[in-house]
């Protein structure tokens, strides 16, 4: 099967499925491509909807650093380019997006959930955004167009894990939904994206997504570019073992 498996419906909704959950979900390389591969094919299709979940018991563990031995620094900046790349695709996609989370999102998992319009999490989803515990510069301005700047430099600062009715209550996540009505939920997304007509979806999305795509980018390749990425990686994953 499919690592991101995509199915379009007749009602306009592209369904997009992270399909390694016997990784959590976790992104490697391939997973990365696959997405990028899967927002082109629904942004030329006709999509009104785009709805993002997972299999398995976890939205998204972040950067699978199994292979972190075999990586070079510049292994990893590339890697940090191009999920940056996935996340601004998703930010500014001229239609809805909706994320459905649950269990753990974690790193570019929890960035992949802030990049959606619409941002429903199950009870108990649990977050957390440490890419500067290791030095990564990754979707702050997107995080503080979320949640405040206030919050966004604590929530980076403390680099902390916050559960899903603290995310509720910051904005990151718009609601909390139990997981067994959330077919409920896609469908009535699905009517709300057809009211307009795609032109003036567009048009609205253009209007209240503030591009700062090259700031982000900018942002992200200095930290990243930094001496001894893998290193303060390594340090960092480290310390989760204590």
């Amino acid at each position: 099967m499919a690592i991101v498996e995509t199915h379009q419906t007749g009602d306009g909704a592209t369904r997009i499925t992270l399909n390694r959950p016997e990784k959590a979900n976790a992104l490697n390389e391939a997973m990365i491509e696959a997405l990028l591969d899967a927002f082109a094919v629904a942004q030329a299709g006709g999509t009104r909807l785009l709805i993002l979940d997972a299999a398995g018991k976890h939205f998204c563990a972040g950067f699978d650093l199994g292979d972190l031995d075999d990586c070079s620094d510049g292994d990893l900046l590339l890697r940090f380019v191009r999920i940056e790349t996935a996340l601004q695709t998703l930010y500014h996609l001229p239609f809805p997006t909706l994320a459905l989370a649950k269990g753990r999102a974690m790193g570019a998992g929890a960035d992949l959930f802030a990049a959606c319009s619409r941002r429903v999490a199950a009870p108990g989803t649990q977050f957390r955004m440490p890419g500067l515990a290791f030095g990564i510069l990754l979707g702050t301005r997107r995080l503080a167009a979320r949640i405040g700047a206030d919050a966004a430099r604590r929530i980076q600062n403390e680099t902390r894990t916050f559960d899903a009715a603290e995310a509720h209550a910051l904005g990151f996540a718009s609601e909390i939904v139990d997981e067994t009505d959330w077919p409920a939920v896609a469908s009535a997304a699905t009517t709300a994206a057809n009211t307009l007509s795609p032109e003036a979806t567009a048009a609205l999305f253009q209007a209240t997504a503030v591009d700062t795509r090259a700031e982000d980018m900018a942002g992200l390749v200095a930290s990243a570019a930094r001496p001894g990425l893998k290193a303060r990686i390594q340090t960092y994953v480290d310390s989760l073992k204590r």
